[in-house]
């Protein structure tokens, strides 16, 4: 009875409970905070001074019109990568170029590098700028547009707002993401840090989608510039400070639509041919001479309508437009009435002008000894 009872204890008794965060332990890489663990560090061929144990390469095709520049610029790619312990081959035949380790390389990634080297310089990338990928900073990504738009008017006039006038709106890119931009063909080609090709990346994508045109993603860019200057912001969310576009219906031209005509099972009526219409108009049995003095004629005529035409039109530009009689007999009204006014009232005015001369002119010693002989005669006659 005991055992049976230690037994159903035994069941009964409560599992343990899961905790969370249980597994939050402090990591033996994490014991340094001052360690940047994004950085990249360069490579040291101490580190694998053996060398390779398998041989691995790379090939990609080239298309015909980069051949002579290929030719031209190989022996400066051939040196590049001579430093790094790669060899490479480009066959002018089958139109390739390879790229594969030897028994000199330390650095296994380099390989992987090769190989975008070779991307870039098909997809017309310059050799001195597609040499840079070599360093560890340095990242590619080719981004593959001819897929995303179906009708090639889009697909131009898209790829079209990337470049923006005079290459304005890639050299704005090439600016804010730090990452050289070349579009050409079907493909974008971008080199720059992770950060940069993500961001270049997700602009294409949405202008050749016809998402967002690449003028809004330069003021959004420009915008996080200037919030990642200010240290209060770094862990807040940016969302109320960013722009946001609204599409616009732009209206489109309506197709327009043939009426359909109604459905009949017997074919049209064959069209009378030329020789036709000469039997029923009787031209088909004149004379050749009779045939090119009608012609004549009908040039003839033809000749003397445009002559005529022209002449109306040089005429036309000596013909004096016709002026309505009625207005301009009220006009004259008008004036004569005025006129007449103006001559009364200019003789108002010297009147005045010559009454205010005239008691302007006057001597007052003269006025005053004329004065007093006038009073002397009269006290005589008085």
């Amino acid at each position: 009875m005991e055992n049976q009872n230690d037994n159903h204890h035994e069941e009964v008794e409560p599992v343990p409970k899961k905790h969370k965060g249980k597994h939050d332990k402090p990591k033996p890489w994490d014991e340094d905070p001052n360690i940047d663990r994004w950085t990249i560090e360069k490579f040291d061929p101490s580190w694998n001074e053996r060398g390779m144990l398998e041989v691995s390469s790379f090939s990609t095709l080239f298309p015909q019109y980069r051949e002579k520049y290929l030719q031209e610029c190989w022996p400066m790619v051939k040196s590049a990568l001579k430093e790094y312990g790669i060899s490479c081959e480009l066959n002018l035949v089958e139109g390739s170029m390879t790229v594969s380790t030897t028994r000199k390389t330390r650095d296994p990634y380099i390989v992987v590098k090769a190989r975008d080297l070779i991307k870039l310089l098909s997809r017309s990338v310059p050799a001195r700028q597609a040499i840079k990928i070599l360093n560890d900073e340095m990242q590619c990504d080719i981004i593959k547009v001819g897929n995303l738009v179906r009708n090639k008017e889009r697909f131009v006039k898209r790829r079209q707002h990337l470049v923006g006038p005079n290459s304005s709106t890639l050299k704005a890119l090439e600016i804010l993401t730090g990452c050289y931009i070349l579009v050409q063909g079907n493909t974008v080609a971008a080199m720059g840090s992770f950060k940069g090709l993500k961001q270049v990346r997700k602009i294409v994508e949405d202008c050749m989608l016809n998402k967002l045109h690449p003028v809004y993603s330069i003021k959004i860019l420009m915008m996080k510039k200037e919030l990642e200057k200010d240290p209060a912001l770094a862990n807040e969310s940016w969302d109320r400070f960013l722009p946001k576009f609204k599409k616009k219906n732009v209206n489109q031209k309506k197709v327009k639509s043939k009426e359909k005509k109604p459905y009949t099972p017997f074919p049209p009526p064959q069209q009378p041919s030329k020789i036709d219409i000469q039997l029923e108009t009787g031209e088909y049995f004149l004379n050749d001479k009779i045939k090119s003095a009608k012609e004549w004629q009908e040039k003839q005529g033809k000749r003397a309508e445009k002559e005529a035409e022209r002449k109306r039109k040089r005429e036309a530009a000596y013909i004096p437009p016709e002026e309505p009689a009625e207005q301009d007999s009220n006009k004259s009204d008008e004036q004569n009435i005025d006129v007449a006014a103006m001559t009364v009232s200019l003789k108002k005015i010297s009147k005045e002008l010559k009454n205010q001369k005239s008691a302007e002119n006057i001597n007052p010693e003269a006025y005053i000894a004329a004065s007093g002989e006038r009073s002397k005669k009269k006290s005589k006659h008085a």
